[in-house]
């Protein structure tokens, strides 16, 4: 019986595979619920910085935040890319990675170079890979997004923005569509567009006041801009989380019914087994005791 004494091993282990993946379903759940409320409670900050920022870009239209330059001849495009720092959540970092490394081919295609900020682990392993040439990057962010942790290496490329080094920024991230629905995205981020900065008639009367400036209007309308990008990378980063948590979720439930099949079958193969085994001895007895 020692080809059954080797299934039961097999059967003990897939069992135990079978508990921590469960575990990890149930963990991955109510985290996912968590990170649902951040990415939520997130949104209206986002939707209320840009429609200050809006309503004062409108109001100053003799000035033009270096946030909305378009004449950049730096030819270098700059991608912030955000994934997990974990694995075991079914393909989320590949979709997202995979559409990174078309955009970057594209621009490469067009002769023009590419710098990257690596948000997470994951990617920042991806990029260093492939040899893109990453100028700042932030790891170990935990459960929960802290913008102090994102602010330094976002404000690199910011900076390099306004200095005129980068054309353009492009946010890489995976939006939050539902528990089974996760849509990679590649989305503009500077130069800021007058569509992104636009508003309907119920929120132009809504923030149609005046302001008075201190220092001035350049100053505050450059901070403000500022904090509408940081805003946006907050809330794309609260969207991966969710993300996250969702595809961990799914990928831990298919695991854990995978794994029990593979127990039903590794079953059926001992029990096949050990039948076999007792149909032969019985044989031999019974051919035994024939030939007495």
């Amino acid at each position: 019986m020692a080809v059954g004494k080797e299934i039961r091993g097999k059967i003990k282990s897939v069992e135990n595979t079978k508990k921590i993946t469960k575990a990890m379903e149930m963990v991955a759940a109510s985290k996912m619920r968590k990170a649902q409320e951040r990415m939520r409670q997130a949104r209206p900050y986002s939707d209320k910085v840009r429609n200050i920022a809006a309503n004062l870009s409108q109001a100053n239209p003799e000035y033009r935040s270096p946030y909305m330059r378009t004449d950049g001849t730096s030819k270098v495009d700059g991608f912030v890319v955000v994934t997990t720092d974990k694995g075991l959540c079914g393909g989320l970092n590949t979709n997202i990675l995979r559409a990174l490394t078309n955009r970057m081919r594209e621009s490469q295609d067009a002769g023009r170079s590419v710098q990257t900020v690596a948000i997470g682990n994951k990617g920042f392993g991806f990029l260093n890979r492939i040899g893109a040439k990453v100028i700042s990057h932030a790891v170990q962010l935990g459960d929960a997004p802290q913008l102090e942790k994102l602010i330094g290496p976002v404000k690199v490329m910011l900076d390099a923005f306004v200095a005129g080094k980068v054309d353009s920024v492009h946010l890489c991230f995976t939006k939050f569509i539902n528990t089974m629905k996760q849509e990679p995205l590649i989305v503009k981020l500077l130069p800021l567009s007058a569509e992104s900065l636009a508003q309907s008639e119920a929120e132009k009367a809504q923030y149609g006041w005046d302001y008075i400036y201190e220092p001035d209007a350049p100053s505050v309308i450059d901070e403000l801009l500022t904090r509408y990008v940081e805003a946006l990378v907050y809330q794309a980063v609260a969207e991966n989380m969710a993300s996250e948590q969702s595809a961990r979720m799914v990928a831990m439930k298919a695991a854990t019914d995978n794994a029990g099949s593979l127990i039903g079958e590794l079953k059926l193969i001992y029990n096949k087994t050990r039948q076999a085994a007792i149909t032969k001895e019985l044989s031999e007895i019974v051919s035994g005791a024939a030939a007495v």
